[in-house]
Order: structure tokens, then sequence, then C-alpha cells
């Protein structure tokens, strides 16, 4: 298997600690005199193979540190025989320095705890066999080599992983928070959307039916009435898109219209002034301001869809309060229509079914007998919002589009 790569910086320090050991050896330097009882290798060609092996040791630091950690020990413990080389000792100490910051968090541990115990028994042990004070001194220098090094490398690598997880940490901030301001983007284009389609569909579904009877129908009596309907229905178009975008620039004065079902009544009229046979049951009293736009704007929608899909006959609109929920109801004749209609994309329903579920309510639609029936509940009560927080709303979107995909009605 071969060696990993040292890194640069590893290179540079094994050179420099194997050149400056040669020099020392070269001038005669050395840790201890040749009659030193514990320097059973005198000269200076002993001290070489330790040195050389330590300069090696070096260069795997980084890339192998516990294998450079053992093959140090048995390295200096080769130098203490021989008349010694600072060098060495110092490069000793740079090993275990480095297999404490860059080794495994389990050995470093170990590391920390052996020294520890080495230091103390240098200390304790000479002392209680001499009984002189000069014998704390091993304890000393063993501490200097051993210890504080190991030490140091705890130390750093603390201060290390404590930055790595500040850094990690920001990043997750950074992430949510991106996260979170597209999903507040993707909530106000949702809302943007919905808002504009439930203004400007009403009239403009009444503007293609009428423009559409007035082509087909060569009569001028119903051609001026087509085009009567058309002119208001362009001017209250024009009107609504004038509101929108008064709200979305939100400046100083900006109209800031929000319908309540006090509008209700007029809604309705403008819905027969289209040719629809309206009649409204409103027995809800009064509800929450949030509440009351959404049953306003699905009202206004099952209207739109009425006037677009309807057959001929009488469409009921009723409201009512039920078990602390306002009901909320649009009946029209269900069956093949005769003369001219509206295409439907399906966003009406998918944007009443949005807003039923935003406020913690639900939103059906479909046959029942001989009518389509567009039925929402919504609670009269502060929904769960953390709750609500956590519906993936790109799934509802997904099932809406799938449920409507042939349109605004089947």
């Amino acid at each position: 298997m071969p060696l990993p790569r040292p890194h640069r910086f590893d290179v540079f320090v094994a050179v420099g600690g194997l050149l400056g050991g040669l020099l020392l050896v070269a001038i005669g330097l050395v840790t201890r005199p040749a009659d030193d009882p514990i320097a059973l290798f005198d000269g200076p060609w002993p001290i070489l193979p330790p040195l050389v092996v330590m300069a090696g040791c070096e260069l795997l630091r980084r890339t192998a540190p516990r294998a450079a950690l053992l093959t140090g020990t048995a390295a200096v413990c080769a130098d203490v025989v021989t008349q010694g080389n600072l060098a060495t000792v110092l490069m000793f100490t740079d090993v275990l320095y480095a297999a404490v910051l860059y080794g495994p968090l389990a050995s470093a541990r170990r590391i920390q705890w052996i020294t520890g115990l080495l230091t103390v028994a240098a200390t304790l042990v000479p002392f209680a066999v001499w009984r002189v004070p000069q014998a704390l001194l091993i304890g000393v220098v063993v501490g200097v080599v051993a210890y504080a090094p190991a030490s140091t490398g705890w130390i750093v690598r603390d201060h290390r992983d404590a930055a790595e997880a500040a850094r990690l940490r920001a990043e997750q901030t950074a992430l949510l928070a991106e996260m979170d301001r597209n999903q507040a983007v993707t909530a106000e284009r949702a809302r943007m959307a919905r808002e504009l389609h439930d203004m400007v569909a009403n009239h403009l579904s009444a503007i293609a039916i009428h423009s559409t009877a007035a082509l087909s129908i060569d009569d001028p009596g119903t051609s001026r009435e087509a085009l009567a309907v058309i002119r208001e229905n362009s001017v209250e178009g024009l009107a609504e898109m004038r509101r929108l975008i008064g709200i979305l620039r939100d400046g100083p004065g900006a109209p800031s219209a929000v319908p309540t079902l006090d509008g209700l009544p007029a809604l309705v009229d403008g819905a027969r002034a289209n040719g629809l046979d309206v009649t409204l049951d409103a027995g809800h009293g009064p509800v929450p301001a949030p509440v009351e736009l959404a049953a306003y704007r699905i009202v206004q929608e099952s209207l739109t869809n009425a006037l677009k899909h309807a057959c001929p006959g009488r469409v009921t609109v009723r409201l009512a309060r039920r078990d602390g929920a306002l009901d909320v109801r649009v009946s029209s004749p269900y069956g093949d229509r005769d003369g001219p209609g509206a295409p439907g994309s399906g966003a009406g329903l998918v944007g009443m079914r949005e807003r039923a579920a935003l406020l913690g309510g639900t939103f059906t639609a479909g046959v029942e007998g001989t009518l389509w029936t567009v039925r929402a509940t919504l609670p009269l009560t502060e929904p769960d919002r953390g709750a609500e927080a956590h519906r993936p709303a790109a799934a509802d979107r997904t099932a809406g589009a799938h449920r409507d995909a042939e349109g605004d009605r089947p």
C-alpha cells in the first residue's frame, strides 16, 4: 500500500528539522556528555538514525498521525541512549502535537491521559527512589516534552472544532433563511395569483360570453345589450385591476379594498346582470376578516364558474354558521349547456381549495344529483399556524391540479 502524499508544510518541517539536527551534530552540540550513564552509545554517528527516522515521521504528521507518533516514540527512546540531539526531541514534540490535532478523537483523548500519567509518574517515582529535590526535574522534562504538546494540540483542536461547528451552524442558518425566503416568495406569488384571478376572471368571463353571443346572434337589440354588459364588466375589471396594482405598490394613499360579505348582494346583482338567475341566502352574522374574505372570493369564483359552465336554471348561494364554522355552499344546474361558454383552466378550484386550506377548513366541489355544488367549511377560530406551515403546499397544489385537469368544471 503506497504511503499518502505528505503535505507541503510537513515537508518543510521535516527538511528543516533534519538540517538543523545535522548542523547540531556537525558543531558537536549534544544534550548529554559521553560519560553520562544513560548514554550507551557515544559519538556523533549513533545520533543520526533517530534524527533521520524522526524527520521521516514529520512527513506523516498530518496524513498518518498515529503511525508517525508510534514510530517517533521509538526514535526518541533510541535517542535517549545516545548523546542526544535537540532537533530530534523538538520534532518529537511536534509529532505528538500533530497526533492530537489531526488524529481521531478517541486517540487524541487517550494521548492526553497517557502523557498526563507519564508526567505524574516521572515526577513521583524518581523522587520516591532518590529522595532529592532534583529528581522532580525529570517530571518537569517529561511534562515539557510530552504533556505540554498534547495539551496544546487538544486546545487547538477544541477551538478548531468549535469554529467548524459555528461555521456549519451559520451555513445551516443561511440555508434555512433562504428556504424561508423562497417559501415566503412562493406563498406571496400564490396569494397574488389567487387575488388576480378572483378579481379579474369574473369580468373577463362575462366579456367573453357576451361578446360570443353578440357575434353569433344577428340582432341589434341583443348586440346592444351584450355591448352594455361588456362595457360594464370592462369598467369594473379595470377598477379591480387598479385596486390590485395599488395594493401591490403599497404607496401612500394606496387603496386597500378588501371585499366583505356585506358586498355579496352587489356581487349577486352583478351576476344577475350577466344573465344568471341567482338567489342569496346569507345568515352568517359577524365573522372574522380572513374568513370573510375567503368566503367572498369562493362565492365570487363559484358564480364565475356558473356563468361559464352552468346550464339554464337557478343558482343558489347559501351561507350559514354551523358548529363554529361558516358553511358556504353554491349550487348550479349541471348538464350539457346550450349556447356560448368560456374555457376554464382549473385555477379557480385550486384557488378556492387553497383559501379553505389556509384557514384550516375543507373544500369540496362536484356533482350532487342534477346540481354542481361547491361547498367550503371555514372555521371561525384561529387555525394552528404551526401545523399549516408544515403542510406541503406543493403537494396540495399538485393534487388540486390533478383533480382539476379538465378545467374549472367537468
